[in-house]
């Protein structure tokens, strides 16, 4: 247990610390090269760091949150996980981002091309050299797959002439 206790709390500290600068910047967009990279990846650290640190003092942690306070605290950042997962823009009309993905998703190939100017038959040609099944009639969202990283490239390779 000594030796988990010298790792989990610098592991913590640390992984804390790269957790919280990279969240910030990428909060006020600020993030460039592999910040958000390392933000999701080494996040992870912070997990396995917290993990340990609850491992090592489990008998401190069981009695210090079994104060009212701490109950409270806890609890409040277990009611705003649970309504993060919630979707309240659905019911207000939500991103227009999103709406407007939706949208070409479910369009077909040769209407999304129309929209660059480019004529459709370059357009449908780029797209089966870049590996891309595309036939006329045939959506955006059938030709991704569903894959909404896919359905990007796609969109991405019609946009960019």
């Amino acid at each position: 247990m000594s030796s988990l206790r010298t790792l989990a709390t610098p592991l913590t500290i640390g992984a804390f610390g790269l957790t919280a600068v990279t969240g910030a910047l990428m909060f006020f967009h600020l993030d460039s090269g592999l910040n958000k990279v390392a933000h999701e990846w080494l996040s992870w650290a912070l997990v396995v760091g917290v993990s340990l640190h609850v491992a090592v003092n489990f008998r401190a942690f069981t009695l210090y949150l079994k104060r009212p306070a701490a109950m409270a605290i806890v609890g409040a950042f277990a009611l705003l996980l649970a309504g993060s997962f919630l979707s309240p823009g659905a019911q207000t009309g939500g991103s227009p981002v999103v709406a407007v993905m939706q949208g070409l998703g479910a369009a077909p190939v040769e209407r999304v091309i129309a929209l660059t100017g480019e004529d459709e038959a370059s357009g449908l040609a780029r797209l089966r050299a870049a590996g891309i099944d595309a036939a006329p009639g045939r959506r955006i969202d059938d030709l991704s797959g569903g894959d909404r990283a896919r359905q990007g490239e796609i969109l991405s390779l019609i946009f960019a002439r």
